[in-house]
Formats: structure tokens, sequence, C-alpha cells
């Protein structure tokens, strides 16, 4: 049996609005390359290698054995290397793009044989939610929805020149932490306005239109309920329509921070000023968004060796 190689890039998902339905690939990826061996074996590099390297408490090997019990096959010993560059707990779909691989990797090895759309649906179910995982797979700008077993996905090319801001703290918050702080019910005036914004954004990206993206990511089911677990969000948000800052909004379920924009050099001053009053802020990284969604070279480069 050959061996397989995956690429499979960070995700921003909510994108303000968005809960749970929109994402955004990004310029960040984590490389997995396998084979079969008598024993498992992994060499890990990047962003925390040393718990992607571990042969306990993985979450890549724990889904891979899992999807292979789950379908009655064989568990089949690997020898890998991973390469991670997504940071972890920082809502950049970090366990989106394991989850991904490790199902992509039990078809492989398995004897599943899964088409892309199944692997894409297995993956979401485990995820409890599509949106990471679809931007993950398919690449650009996607709005996804989950019935039952499958995904409706729609991928969006945005124009070359916006990019991507993150503004990474220097400590994690775990999602279920994140989701623990939102309410169980919402007032029907706040679930309109997301309903709003989220459809005037997916338009913007779909048009190119930079003027509504401030507007089309303010957020009224999420991010007013993560503030005090997410201290960059209150400082940054202030930036948005500023500066060629076209929009900001959490990452995830946070505590990264994503800004939108046209203009690499005048973000680059503007974040470069607010830094120096950001207790807290770890690193900053500028990224191509969104990505060609490409599903041969973007998103899984099989290599049967």
């Amino acid at each position: 049996m050959g061996g397989i190689r995956l690429r499979l890039p960070a995700t921003s998902a909510n994108l303000g609005p968005g809960f749970d339905s929109i994402a955004l690939a990004l310029k960040l990826f984590l490389y997995v390359d396998a084979c079969p061996s008598d024993r498992v074996t992994v060499e890990a590099t990047g962003r925390g290698a040393e718990i992607c390297g571990a042969t306990e408490n993985n979450l890549l090997l724990e889904t891979y054995r899992m999807v292979l019990a789950d379908h009655q096959r064989s568990f089949i010993p690997l020898k890998y290397q991973v390469n991670n560059q997504i940071p972890l707990g920082m809502g950049c779909g970090s366990s989106a793009s394991v989850r991904l691989a490790a199902v992509a990797l039990a078809s492989h090895f398995g004897g599943l044989s899964w088409s892309r759309r199944r692997i894409l649906a297995e993956a979401s179910r485990l995820e409890g939610h599509p949106d990471n995982a679809a931007a993950c797979w398919m690449g650009g700008f996607v709005a996804s929805t989950m019935e039952g077993d499958e995904v409706h996905a729609v991928s969006i090319r945005p124009p070359g020149e916006w990019r991507a801001v993150i503004a990474i703290p220097d400590k994690p918050l775990p999602t279920a932490a994140s989701r623990d702080m939102l309410p169980a019910t919402y007032m029907r005036q706040d679930v309109v306005a997301n309903l709003q914004r989220a459809t005037l954004l997916t338009a913007a990206f779909a048009a190119g239109n930079i003027d509504v993206i401030a507007a089309a990511m303010v957020d009224r089911l999420h991010q007013p309920y993560r503030v005090e677990a997410c201290p960059l969000l209150p400082r940054l948000l202030p930036l948005a329509g500023k500066a060629g800052i076209m929009g900001v909004a959490l990452s995830g379920a946070g505590p990264a921070v994503l800004l939108l924009t046209d203009s690499e050099r005048m973000v680059s001053g503007a974040m470069n000023l607010a830094a120096r009053e950001l207790d807290g802020l770890g690193e900053i990284e500028f990224l191509t968004c969104g990505l060609e969604p490409d599903p041969v070279a973007f998103a899984c480069e099989a290599d049967h060796r």
C-alpha cells in the first residue's frame, strides 16, 4: 500500500456574524506524510511539536483509530511525519485540519476509498459542525451547512489582493471553554441582525465589495459573550473600517483576532502601533486569505508511492 501526503490549511470561522456557518482558508498549513509500518512512529516539527509528536492523547491518531474501528477496519500502524504551522487552541481551525487528515488517512490505509465529499462529511460529523472542515477541505471563503450526514458547501474565491492579519495572543483558549460562555437562547432581533450581516458578508466576498465589510462583520451571537476571555478583541474592533482594515472579528471561537485588509502596508503600520498597547499579544501573522479552491493542488495531495 502506497503512502499519502496531505496539506491542509488553517481556517478562520464565524467571521463575525457567520456563527458555525462560514469560514475562510488561511495560508498556514498542516503537512502530514504517512506510510504503513509495523509500529506507530511519529516525527513532528513546527508549532506544538510535542503535542503533534506524542503517541498518547494524540487527536490525529485517536481519530484515525476510531474511524477505522467504526467501519470495521483493522488498525494499520503508520510511520508519519507532521509539520504543523497552525496555532493550537487559538481559533485557527487546528482541530478541523487534524480530523480531516485522520479521516483521509483512515480512508486510504483502511481501504474505505471514500470520495472527497465523504471524507468532508465524516470530519464535519466529528467536529460537530462543517464550517472549519469545509473551508479547510475546499479552500476559499466557504458557506456551509450539514443535513444529516450530508455537507452542503459552496466555496467563493476572494479577490487576490485581500489579506488576513491574525493577532495571536500568548495564551490559548480551549474551544469547549469558549462554547460554554454562550447563552442557551437568543433574542429574535439579534438573530435577525446576524442573518442580515452574514448574508451581506457572503455577498461582499462574492462581489469583492470592500465598502460593506466592516458593517457586515458585526456580530451579536457570540463575540459579546467571549470578550472577557478574548482581551485582544475589544482593543482591535475599533480598527474596523480604518487604516486599510476592512473588518475585524474573532478567529473562530478565539482568542485570536482576524483583521481583513486589502493593504498589507497600511495594516502593518496600524498593527505595529496597536501592538504597543496590547498586553498579552504573542505574534501577528500576515497571510493570504481564501487561497485557490483547487482540490488537487490545495487541500489534499495523495502520493501513491
